[in-house]
């Protein structure tokens, strides 16, 4: 068996070759994250523990979502080793197919590699058959669509996961604290928590946290029953559970139930859900080629008739109205 010391020096001189592929409209954030945080490892270990390359599927340089544009160094095809290859993309990648892409990636993974996204990348690591059999996690925004495309992936709710040599991140600060794990792996607790205080960040997450959803950061503190019957509902959008059941499964009685959301929600429970399922709805109007029909199925809706007209009272148009429209935007 290696003694410590002998198993320190040898992870000393590893050097973790990271190609970073980025996508058109790709976030800045996670992207910022990634790099720094392997700029500061080096910092920290005093050598280059990390090296890194910056490309895109054509080589093209790329712009982010905020107009900034980014030089890279090639195409991703120039690639023939790494250490690790990590996606940054925005949620439109979940219609990209390029097959030179997914061999590649497919021909990195059979090296070796360890493959990653950040934010919306994990469409495209979908897409390519290389999330089978792994965890993933993706931005709570694209969920949805998400486990509606790809229904056998084994999808969590958490800011990341790292399973084996597969690590998908929610996009935003959660590529930091994706970033960290595996600085920690590699470089030991010490480095990945003095990297954590430089940059003020409280402390270092991990897969158990989940992503916060939008309007719930006040819930976790205000109110966790309501939260967690708000969560119970975001689980069961398809087949939906009536106010009562949700009630018994948070383990509160119908009427106190009725009282949170009217507290904190301004609304009934009834209401929030139906909200809720047509958010899901949208998502999947915009983002898939799924017919109405099938939308309405997959957002809890047995009548057709009944989902067209919920959709026009809080949309004020047609779920086609809303695909119709989205597409001419796209157009112009």
């Amino acid at each position: 068996m290696l003694s410590n010391s002998n198993s320190q020096n040898s992870r000393a001189e590893v050097v973790y070759n990271t190609v970073l592929v980025l996508f058109d409209q790709f976030p800045l954030i996670p992207f910022s994250c990634l790099i720094d945080c392997m700029r500061t490892a080096n910092k920290f270990t005093g050598r280059d523990a990390y090296r890194w390359s910056i490309v895109s599927p054509d080589g093209d340089s790329v712009e982010s979502s905020s107009g900034v544009r980014i030089e890279v160094d090639g195409p991703l095809q120039q690639i023939e080793n790494c250490s690790r290859a990590i996606l940054i993309a925005t949620n439109q990648t979940q219609f990209f197919n390029d097959d030179r892409t997914f061999h590649k990636l497919a021909t990195l993974d059979r090296k070796g590699a360890l493959l990653g996204s950040a934010s919306s990348g994990s469409f495209v690591l979908a897409r390519a058959g290389l999330l089978d059999g792994y965890r993933c996690t993706i931005h709570w925004e694209n969920l949805p669509v998400f486990r509606e495309l790809y229904p056998m992936l084994d999808i969590t709710r958490s800011i990341y996961e790292i399973d084996r040599d597969r690590a998908t991140c929610s996009g935003g600060t959660a590529a930091l604290d994706m970033m960290l794990k595996l600085i920690e792996t590699d470089c030991g607790h010490e480095v990945a928590r003095r990297i954590s205080q430089m940059y003020q960040h409280d402390r270092l997450r991990t897969p158990e946290d989940q992503q916060k959803m939008e309007g719930k950061y006040d819930l976790i503190r205000l109110s966790p029953k309501l939260a967690e019957a708000i969560d119970l509902m975001q689980n069961n959008i398809e087949d939906p559970l009536s106010p009562q059941e949700v009630a018994g499964h948070v383990g509160v009685s119908l009427r106190q139930l009725e009282r949170l959301f009217k507290k904190y929600r301004s609304t009934t429970p009834q209401r929030y859900y139906l909200r809720l399922r047509l958010e899901n709805a949208r998502q999947l109007l915009l983002y898939t080629s799924q017919s109405g029909l099938d939308v309405a199925i997959a957002s809890g809706f047995s009548s057709h008739s009944h989902f067209i007209k919920s959709y026009r009272d809080v949309y004020g148009r047609t779920p086609r109205e809303e695909r119709v429209s989205d597409q001419e935007q796209l157009q112009s």
